[in-house]
């Protein structure tokens, strides 16, 4: 029965993700400085998730040298996605209205990062879970409390570009579900070949796609707002939240 609870616990973790999209509905009609603010916090919670976390625990797994060629192997990775993709044609289609399209950009590329991110954390879970049912199961509860504030970071831009707040909530949804797609693919494919070392590995080059996110989109279209200071504070305020419930997970 243990690869079925890790399914369920890694559904469980993915659908915080949901939780946070939610904050679309609460929105009427995103002023400039809030989208300064909520930008620059999606850059605060990826960044210091990267580093704290990700990048961390890959170091821990395979070593400093070898995490950090996964971490830097991670940016190159979304380099040459962001230089290859046709993002205009992509945010065209998830506007519907065509009302700006770098934000829809923006919101594509968290909510890649976002899924991407989430794809390791299922193979975790089901690690932690195959290992030990209570571990599994704390590990799923952290990952879902700093879910929260992902989902938020998905559902901003595309809600200010689309306006349309089912959209805004399903692109944090379908990334948070990502999750449990890690665990089914564990269960039926790497369940003989997963272990500490990949899944450092993972996190690692997760932690240089969306530091790179982060600084090749977030911080700039923050930026482009006019309101640096704002998109500042919501930066420190993104790390602030994210290590909150990162302390928070530890202690439950």
């Amino acid at each position: 029965m243990t690869p079925y609870y890790a399914i369920l616990l890694s559904l469980a973790a993915g659908f915080s993700t949901a939780i946070g999209g939610l904050v679309a509905f609460m929105i009427k009609k995103p002023s400039p400085r809030f989208l300064a603010v909520s930008l620059g916090f999606s850059a605060g919670v990826m960044i210091f998730v990267s580093f704290v976390e990700l990048l961390q625990t890959g170091i821990i797994a395979i070593g400093f040298a070898a995490a950090c060629l996964a971490f830097f192997s991670g940016m190159l990775i979304m380099f040459v996605i962001d230089f290859m993709v046709p993002h205009e044609y992509i945010a065209e289609r998830i506007e519907g209205n065509g009302s700006n399209k770098k934000l829809a950009k923006t919101g594509l590329l968290i909510a890649l990062g976002i899924a991407i991110h989430n794809l390791p954390e299922g193979l975790a879970v089901f690690a932690a879970t195959v290992h030990s049912l209570p571990l599994g199961i704390a590990l799923a509860v952290a990952i879902a409390v700093h879910n929260i504030p992902e989902g938020i970071s998905v559902a901003i831009p595309i809600y200010a570009a689309t306006h349309d707040r089912f959209k805004a909530f399903s692109w944090s949804f379908w990334s948070g579900m990502v999750e449990p797609l890690g665990a089914i693919i564990a269960v039926l494919f790497l369940m003989p070949f997963l272990n500490q070392t990949i899944t450092g590995a993972m996190l690692a080059v997760v932690a240089g796609i969306m530091v790179f996110i982060s600084i090749d989109e977030l911080l700039p279209v923050a930026h482009s707002y006019g309101e640096e200071h704002q998109s500042i504070l919501g930066f420190v305020s993104g790390m602030i939240v994210m290590a909150l419930s990162l302390w928070l997970a530890g202690q439950i």
